[in-house]
């Protein structure tokens, strides 16, 4: 009957033991490659806009977390990110008429209105860096999408640090936990299998 006990022992314990690992490699992934407190430019990463045009929830308080760094002085300018990519809005532009109606000057901001993803945003944004010579910027981005962006922007030369948006207050206290579960699982993927090749990442 020993062995029964430890095989059951063993089985309650297996599933702990995955969920802890995963958390671990999810919440080690580094979400900053400098200690700059200062940036040449912030990179707002996108999120859906509503089919209507008006902007999703997320994409509202990302947006409004770039103005307030912006307002902050932590850059002078600000590199919106994302195309067409769920419906036919461009999120940069929405996210672009939000900073303006809340202050940023139009001079501040640039577009991507390329990228599909987020893959797709940071070889967008880093060749607008690239055009103007800009070496840092700090991205922002919901909580839960820090660790993935960071494994993305690690692979590009530049100084970037990670800064997250609040959740949207009209969200249940369930979806965002949802949301950390599934990236935690994509992350952990990622950090052991590695990106597809894609022509948007440097190998």
């Amino acid at each position: 009957m020993l062995w029964l006990k430890r095989g059951l022992l063993i089985a309650a314990l297996a599933p702990l033991l995955v969920v802890s690992f995963i958390c671990l490699v999810y919440w080690t992934i580094p979400q900053r490659n400098t200690n700059n407190s200062r940036f040449d430019t912030l990179i707002v990463l996108g999120s859906p806009a509503n089919p209507d045009g008006t902007p999703g929830p997320e994409q509202e308080q990302r947006t409004l977390e770039g103005v307030r760094e912006y307002k902050a002085g932590k850059a002078t300018h600000i590199i919106m990110t994302g195309g067409a990519a769920h419906n036919r809005y461009f999120e940069s532009d929405v996210m672009a008429h939000i900073a303006e109606n809340h202050g940023v000057p139009e001079s501040a901001i640039f577009e991507d209105k390329q990228s599909k993803n987020t893959i797709q945003n940071a070889f967008y944004a880093v060749r607008i860096m690239r055009a103007h010579e800009w070496h840092s910027a700090e991205v922002i981005s919901s909580a839960s999408h820090l660790p993935r962006a960071s494994l993305i922007f690690s692979r590009y030369p530049i100084q970037w640090a990670m800064h997250a948006a609040p959740w949207p207050t009209s969200y249940s206290a369930l979806y965002p936990w949802s949301v950390y579960t599934w990236e935690a699982l994509y992350c952990t993927r990622l950090r052991i299998l590695g990106f597809r090749p894609s022509p948007y990442l440097p190998q």
